[in-house]
């Protein structure tokens, strides 16, 4: 067959051996041009400047189900774009008459969201985050505001996950540590002041990397602050003695004190033991915020770490603003941050519900709870400059090389869409272009000459080969051999190599 005919052959004459008028023909098709065929009683109508268009209807193909299917799942996704946005109205509708004291107005429109919540999906997207905030409206609304006090270890519990489900808490860990490392640099004798130990999952990685320092490991010292245990526990102690044998194995000289404390305006600088001689550095992730509460204790905190002279201090925090006064404003905020956070969770693929649980926490405080009871006060950065700047403490820039590594890290950790970027010498992880995260180092102000440091007079000097160093609470191990003190001091305990 010749290029560009069509496969099929029309009579000779079809007009006559149909018996039909021949006027038809020209609407059906153009007028075609005849090509000689192999058969003298067939001719083929050449056609390459036929179109599709010019067939009869019936010779379109039929859609495939995939095209079907496409189309179905596209209407689905634009109903519930359209009931998303709907939804988020709602619920910011609801925050505006809680603000305005209207409780019937408020009412009506938490119903009415929760019917639209209905319509979505609660596993991905918008309804992902919507129904956790919806509950928390709810529980302003008709229950009491203050949550109820977790079981204890939840915190760390949850922390755990959240640290494994997303970058976020990597980052944070990482940043801090590259800082510290680099502070660190030629010091024999080092003492890292942690305000939330948790369990202890970023000290691992400073142990290992001071092992591998050119010219031996310093000796190290850990105090890690963190909430009473209940009885028969003792948390700290035991994140200390994992700590203690992971320095073991790496050959690194190591002594670990805990501190108790259900906040850090408890803790009393007598109770770190800065020793004279030590570089010191204070680390703070994901706490200073929770000292913003009116009276607010953090002038007080920010006082007691630049008495310190840490050569760094390191701080990560959210880079959000949810301290302000309007609850609308704070509801808005809140409600648009959490909703990149829980993307980017969706992006990941990890699905995990304690990691959910852990975000569904903080939305909770900042929905329901106000004035003392709230701890959740997340700060934008610019804020946190300005406050630290005050407190005698300047900005230390975090380098291209921490800037670089923070990447791969991320890079490696979680899939396209989060973002490393530096801000004035910080560092922000962010989503989609929006910074979730900042984190930042400084140190204090250098000391006036012949200024004695208030604090290291009611220290003990801790040694690495003595079990007895006039610690009290002291548990400590040296020569494979336990020993154990009552002490006085509330929740301090040591461990040394």
């Amino acid at each position: 067959m010749a290029m560009g005919t069509f496969p099929f052959q029309w009579p000779m004459d079809p007009v006559a051996s149909a018996g039909l008028d021949g006027s038809f023909l020209p609407s059906l098709v153009p007028p075609p041009a005849l090509a000689a065929g192999s058969d003298d009683s067939v001719s083929y109508y050449g056609a390459p400047q036929m179109h599709a268009a010019s067939l009869p209807e019936l010779a379109a193909p039929f859609p495939s189900r995939d095209a079907a299917a496409a189309a179905e799942l596209a209407m689905r996704r634009a109903e519930e774009e359209v009931a998303g946005i709907r939804l988020v109205h709602l619920l910011m509708s609801c925050a505006g008459a809680i603000e305005a004291g209207d409780h019937a107005l408020a009412s009506a429109q938490l119903a009415d969201a929760n019917a639209s919540l209905a319509a979505l999906s609660t596993a991905s997207g918008i309804g992902r985050v919507a129904v956790h905030f919806t509950d928390a409206l709810s529980r302003r609304l008709f229950l009491s505001p203050t949550t109820t006090s977790a079981p204890p270890g939840t915190d760390a519990f949850l922390y755990h996950h959240f640290y494994e489900a997303c970058p976020y808490l990597k980052f944070a860990h990482f940043t801090a540590n590259q800082a510290i490392l680099e502070a660190f640099h030629g010091c024999d004798a080092v003492h890292v002041v942690d305000f939330s130990l948790m369990q202890g999952l970023q000290w691992p990685a400073l142990i290992q990397a001071l092992a591998l320092r050119p010219g031996g490991p310093p000796f190290l010292r850990i105090t890690g602050i963190g909430p009473p245990s209940p009885p028969g526990r003792d948390d700290l102690r035991d994140v200390g003695l994992h700590l203690a044998d992971l320095a073991r194995s790496a050959r690194v000289r190591f002594s670990f004190r805990g501190v108790a404390a259900y906040t850090l305006d408890e803790v009393q600088p007598w109770m770190l033991q800065v020793a004279p001689g030590e570089a010191v550095a204070v680390n703070s992730v994901l706490q200073l915020h929770r000292l913003l509460a009116d009276p607010a204790p953090i002038d007080a905190v920010l006082d007691c770490v630049a008495s310190l002279q840490p050569k760094i201090f390191t701080v990560v925090e959210q880079e959000a603003d949810h301290n302000k006064p309007g609850f609308l404003d704070r509801f808005t905020e809140a409600l648009f941050y959490y909703s990149a956070v829980f993307d980017s969770l969706d992006a990941s693929g990890t699905g995990s519900p304690m990691a959910e649980a852990y975000l569904q926490r903080e939305i909770c405080d900042i929905v329901c709870n106000d004035g003392a009871a709230r701890a959740e006060r997340h700060e934008p950065l610019s804020r946190w400059r300005d406050r630290l700047g005050r407190a005698g403490l300047s900005a230390v820039p975090l380098g291209p090389s921490a800037l670089r590594q923070a990447r791969m890290l991320v890079g490696l950790s979680s899939g396209e869409g989060h973002s490393v970027e530096e801000a004035d010498g910080c560092l922000t992880l962010g989503w989609h272009g929006r910074p979730l995260f900042s984190a930042s180092a400084w140190q204090a102000f250098p000391a006036v000459d012949g200024e004695d440091n208030p604090h290291n007079s009611n220290t003990s000097n801790v040694s690495s080969s003595g079990g007895d160093g006039g610690d009290s609470n002291n548990s400590s191990s040296s020569n494979g051999k336990t020993q154990t003190q009552s002490s006085g001091v509330v929740g301090a305990g040591n461990m040394f190599l």
